[in-house]
């Protein structure tokens, strides 16, 4: 099985080969094995309780306390988040710190973080209600001025005016009520007349106040509720205090009136306190003894510097805990997640009959066996176990997961391959050629070398820095860029490249690789026409003769090229791609996909397009004026008639005819001898089966087979075989038409590029230069320079980058990749940092 290979093949064409292992690993080393297989990062393992749920598995209690601990350092996390720190990355990550001790230590440090926030809370609170307290009384206490610096922000108090002044016409309201009683009475409902006064009209009632805090945006609607309530037998004074403060209750900052209700009688008091605790406004005492004010003020300013005191210094005793918290932060964080992910892997194996060991299964690469057998060896010497573990490698049907062995360089085009669908099991992978193919399109399509060194520049700054940012939680976008530095760094290489070919550095032409071919015939030819124009030099040597632009016949010349350019490389690719067909029926031996389906597919795409690419190499190298339109029309619709001016070469007409009878022919043959042989090879596999059973008995290769729910007898359905063979040729005569069509986004997006940059540079740029303007050249320059990079190096890039996607998606992979296979995840600590974020 290669078990003695020590490292991958690095081969991306096909998958690293895999093998199903199973693992009987003695019940005191299983621990320690688990995490050494998870430190290599090289196994698979199957989960062989599925059918239980967590709750029944064997280690579901050491995942429970595992996710305790998580919580509570995610508790930790939060706090530490409030407090302004963040966790240190120098702490030492060692694997040293047992996971009971660990256990005992987060609890100690949640409940004493936990007794610490209580305790803030509470003095906090009665800090508030105490600076709430002072307000009131100094804003209540007659013929001073007050100021009170509270948390940064001055009070500023007129004294004299507020309570004594309420007490006085609420004192005079009632006088004149009582006047009223003893007189003949009023129609009127007097202020503060409660039903005792009516009673006995010469009682004298004592007016009771409630005074304290609203939150300024209730106040109105306060002041209406009371007056409501009441039937306007209260008395209500408002004050606004300057500045905003922290309510007691909620502990957020808020605006709020100083008030005070007079009232007459307990009815009234009752409602007015619950109107008062409906509103959220906070109630304080207050006495109109002045002695007693004094004492009262002096007593809270007292206990507000001691609170003051207290809170600072509980604060300092909060952030140094959590600073050691911090510091150890990372180092617990890793263990925890480390023993939770060995610990749901452990409750994944089943437990063996003898309750001595556990039985694990899972798939590896081959090239891993010997490390895998080291690291168990390992483990058993370490947990000084009598007994080591089995490496048992097992038999099977069973689809293998697909691993890629890629680097930095290679991972990225190898993710856009699986952004389409994993690849099957040591099946072809597209992601070889698409390191080339992809960035050659873009290119094609992006063609133009001054916007290729400035793509070039924007990577290299990634490359250069990738150590900085590998290091760095990014945003998604500059995340998404970083990822894929070396795809773009390709894309731009080629873009160069093109741009080379096509002549254009932001639209404009240069004579790099020497002087044009053609001339003048006389001075009068300057007229943007190439009718004046004659060959005086030999052919440009590489690429666009830079002539050619800015002549009226630039437009139509560059057409041709790249349209005709497009079909080339469309059916150059789409031949890559049954090519690939071909080496996958090769390598699992399957020859009915050679002979029905590899060779009717390229007899029938190159008898028409393949023909149709060769008429452009030859027109392009004999110079002929035939129309190629005419001649691929006419070749289905009168295929015997003479070709006349269109003919490139002799036996062309007969070599037409023999293309199409070509392809009528492929047609069927992809169609129907496939599912009758497949029919033919089913009942002949059926019948060599049962004598085979009656002959032989039961192995272990057919317990092995049964176990894993293959089974051997499917029904085969010929008429869903036919129906899919029917669908898959039908697919393939359409897609080959509208595939080479679809290629043909490689000219249009080509031609849009060029035109773009090409209007920005004469319409924007030339026109700014042309008003002999220095702030106007300047505003020019500014907004060539936006327009570059927001449509062309952005928005084109875009285009570009997700129109040769969908070529590679759909024009190529669906010649030959199947795409429904899963990928290889192993067991592996160093995925932890990475999901959890």
């Amino acid at each position: 099985m290669g078990g003695g290979t020590h490292r991958p093949t690095m081969d991306l064409l096909r998958s690293e080969p895999m093998q199903l292992v199973q693992l009987i690993i003695p019940i005191e080393s299983a621990h320690r094995s688990i995490s050494y297989l998870g430190d290599l990062g090289f196994f698979q393992f199957k989960d062989l309780n599925s059918e239980k749920s967590p709750f029944q598995r064997t280690y579901a209690t050491q995942i429970k306390r595992c996710g305790e601990m998580a919580r509570k350092l995610r508790f930790f996390k939060e706090q530490m988040t409030k407090a302004g720190l963040s966790p240190s990355t120098r702490s030492a990550m060692s694997d040293d710190v047992d996971l009971d001790n660990l256990e005992v230590k987060l609890g100690e440090l949640e409940a004493e973080l936990m007794e610490m926030n209580a305790n803030h809370e509470k003095l906090q609170h009665s800090y508030n209600e105490l600076i709430e307290y002072k307000l009131v009384v100094q804003k209540k206490k007659p013929y001073d001025s007050v100021m009170i610096d509270y948390g940064g922000i001055v009070f500023l108090f007129q004294a004299g005016e507020f309570f004594h002044s309420a007490q006085s016409i609420a004192a005079a309201k009632q006088r004149e009520v009582e006047a009223q009683q003893r007189g003949e009475g009023s129609i009127d409902s007097p202020l503060l007349l409660e039903q005792e006064m009516v009673t006995d009209p010469s009682k004298q009632v004592k007016l009771g106040f409630v005074s304290g805090l609203v939150p300024r945006e209730k106040s109105l609607a306060f002041e209406r509720i009371l007056f409501r309530a009441t039937r306007g037998n209260v008395f209500l004074k408002q004050s606004v205090l300057e500045g905003s403060m922290t309510d007691p209750a909620s502990g957020e900052k808020a605006e709020k009136n100083v008030f005070v209700v007079f009232y007459s009688g307990e009815r009234a008091r009752n409602k007015i306190v619950k109107i008062c605790e409906a509103f959220g406004a906070n109630r304080y005492p207050f006495t109109e003894d002045l002695s007693k004010q004094f004492q009262i003020i002096t007593e809270v300013s007292g206990r507000l510097e001691e609170l003051k005191t207290t809170i600072d210094v509980g604060l300092v005793h909060q952030t140094n805990l959590l600073q050691t918290i911090a510091y150890h932060f990372e180092q617990w964080s890793h263990l925890v997640k480390k023993e939770k992910s060995i610990y749901h892997t452990l409750s994944m194996l089943s437990i063996d009959v003898t309750k001595k060991c556990l039985v694990a299964e899972g798939w590896c690469p081959v090239f891993a066996t010997n490390k895998i057998q080291n690291v168990l060896q390992r483990a058993t010497v370490d947990s000084n176990s009598q007994i080591g573990t089995i490496f048992h490698i097992l038999q099977t049907k069973e689809s293998p997961p697909t691993y890629f062995h890629t680097n930095k360089f290679t991972s990225a085009f190898q993710e856009i391959v699986d952004a389409y669908g994993i690849a099957k099991y040591q099946e072809a992978n597209p992601g070889v050629f698409t390191i080339i193919t992809f960035p050659f399109l873009f290119a094609v399509m992006f063609g133009d070398w001054g916007h290729g060194i400035c793509l070039f520049l924007a990577t290299s700054y990634f490359i250069i820095k990738e150590k900085k940012f590998s290091s760095q939680k990014l945003g998604d976008i500059t995340e998404m860029i970083f990822g894929g530095r070396y795809v773009i760094m390709m894309m731009a290489l080629f873009s160069i490249y093109t741009g080379l070919i096509y002549n254009e550095f932001f639209s404009v032409p240069f004579e790099l690789f020497g002087p044009s071919a053609y001339g003048c015939r006389d001075p009068a030819c300057r007229d943007a026409s190439t009718a004046g124009l004659v060959k005086v030099r030999a052919t440009y040597p590489f690429g666009v003769d830079p002539k050619w632009h800015g002549t009226r016949s630039e437009l139509p010349f560059l057409n041709s090229l790249k349209m005709k350019m497009s079909i080339l490389l469309g059916v150059a690719q789409m031949n890559l791609g049954i090519i690939l067909s071909y080496f996958n029926a090769k390598f699992s031996g399957n020859e009915l996909n050679i002979r029905y389906q590899f060779l009717p597919q390229m007899i029938f795409l190159n008898s028409l397009f393949g023909y149709l690419s060769l008429l452009i190499v030859v027109k392009w190298c004999i110079g002929s004026q035939a129309d190629l339109y005419h001649v691929m029309i006419y070749m289905f619709l009168s295929p015997t008639d003479d070709l006349g001016e269109n003919q490139l070469f002799f036996g062309q007409k007969f070599l037409q005819i023999v293309l199409l009878l070509a392809a009528l022919v492929a047609v069927p043959w992809m169609l129907f001898p496939k599912p009758f042989l497949l029919k033919k090879q089913h009942e002949e596999r059926h019948r060599g089966q049962s004598y085979a059973l009656l002959e032989n008995s039961l192995d272990e290769s057919d317990e092995m087979e049964v176990r894993h729910g293959s089974s051997s007898h499917e029904e085969f359905e010929f008429s869903e075989i036919f129906v899919h063979q029917l669908i898959h040729t039908i697919e393939f005569v359409l897609g080959a038409v509208s595939n080479t069509a679809s290629y043909l986004r490689l000219w249009a997006l080509s031609l849009a590029h060029s035109e773009l940059s090409s209007v920005f540079y004469d319409k924007v740029l030339l026109l700014a230069w042309g008003f002999n303007n220095i702030f106007i050249l300047m505003i020019g320059i500014f907004v060539f320079i936006c327009a570059t990079v927001g449509v062309l190096l952005v928005m084109e890039t875009l285009s570009a980058f997700l129109h040769a996607l969908r070529l590679h998606w759909v024009e190529f992979q669906n010649k030959f990749y199947e795409g429904d296979g899963y990928k290889f995840q192993p067991f592996s600590f160093a995925s932890l940092d990475a999901e959890d974020e």
